[in-house]
């Protein structure tokens, strides 16, 4: 009976998709750098923070986006998983249940602000995939929702457990934001391997309402513009070499760009490879400015 099938390991892990923790993981470490804190017997709980935002409530977000898109990915990718009965009956939609439960009881260890951080990154996570809400019918709000949990609320999540549970300062928020604004095109760049199945099923991602040429420029601007402004807001917080660092990563990144545009359905995986480990490195290069002047500390 298929209720008595169980999914493998390799298939369990393939649902949790591993490769998509990353960028959470790596926000929540550059708020831990941009707090300006010391890691002095606080170790512990930075562990537990990265752990949390990558295998727990990333891997929670990709099961529940796979269990809510296993029509669509029948589709565009059917050797998924769900679609390929690898992930045998309701297997995925229990596993996205438990995966919550469980990401809400390590979040639990981090206190009132990690915990607070976890759940809303959680309700985001079911509010993207699951009707009646399901955010990702429409690019422009599914894609701010990730870009907000992935980049924005896993920074401003590290640096305020660093500091206590105390809201960062401004400059550490700002530039969560900015970065969480240029996440919104990486998300873009998701959309491209998808769009014939989008279409069929009613998913308004960005390349279907505007086409994958207008979508692909959109999406180098959106990632681009963000860095130009944290450029000047390096400059002016007193940063000029951190500031031309990121400087530096932008001007590879426009290089991609252009290659990319030349042909944007094809390259769209290309340019996630090689041109978003250039952003999230301009991440981090701005945590270390404001641990430098200490512009990222609580207020």
């Amino acid at each position: 009976m298929v209720w008595m099938q169980r999914p493998t390991l390799s298939a369990i892990t393939e649902l949790f998709k591993p490769i998509t923790w990353f960028p959470p993981m790596w926000a929540f470490a550059c708020g831990v750098v941009a707090s300006g804190v010391p890691l002095d017997g606080r170790w512990q709980l930075v562990i537990c923070g990265v752990l949390l935002a990558g295998p727990f409530v990333c891997a929670t977000s990709q099961a529940v986006n796979d269990w809510f898109d296993r029509h669509v990915d029948a589709i565009n990718e059917p050797q998924r998983p769900i679609p390929s009965g690898r992930m045998p009956g309701r297997w995925g939609l229990y596993l996205a249940i438990a995966w919550t439960l469980v990401s809400m009881l390590l979040a639990s260890t981090l206190g009132a602000w990690g915990f607070a951080a976890a759940v809303l990154a959680l309700v985001l996570a079911w509010a993207y995939s699951a009707p009646p809400v399901r955010l990702k019918e429409n690019g422009w709000w599914g894609n701010a929702a990730c870009g907000l949990s992935y980049e924005g609320l896993a920074w401003v999540t590290g640096a305020a457990v660093m500091a206590g549970g105390v809201m960062p300062a401004p400059p550490s928020l700002l530039l969560a934001g900015l970065y969480s604004a240029g996440a919104h095109g990486i998300m873009t760049l998701n959309d491209f391997k998808a769009v014939e199945g989008d279409r069929q099923m009613g998913v308004r991602s960005l390349p279907v309402q505007m086409g994958v040429q207008a979508a692909g420029r959109f999406a180098c601007w959106s990632m681009a513009v963000p860095q130009v402004i944290v450029v000047l807001l390096l400059i002016g917080w007193g940063h000029p070499m951190h500031a031309l660092a990121v400087l530096a990563l932008l001007a590879l990144q426009l290089v991609l760009m252009d290659h990319f545009l030349q042909d944007v359905t094809g390259r769209a995986l290309l340019y996630s490879g090689f041109g978003v480990p250039l952003f999230v490195a301009g991440m981090m290069v701005s945590a270390f400015a404001l641990r430098a002047g200490t512009g990222g500390a609580a207020a």
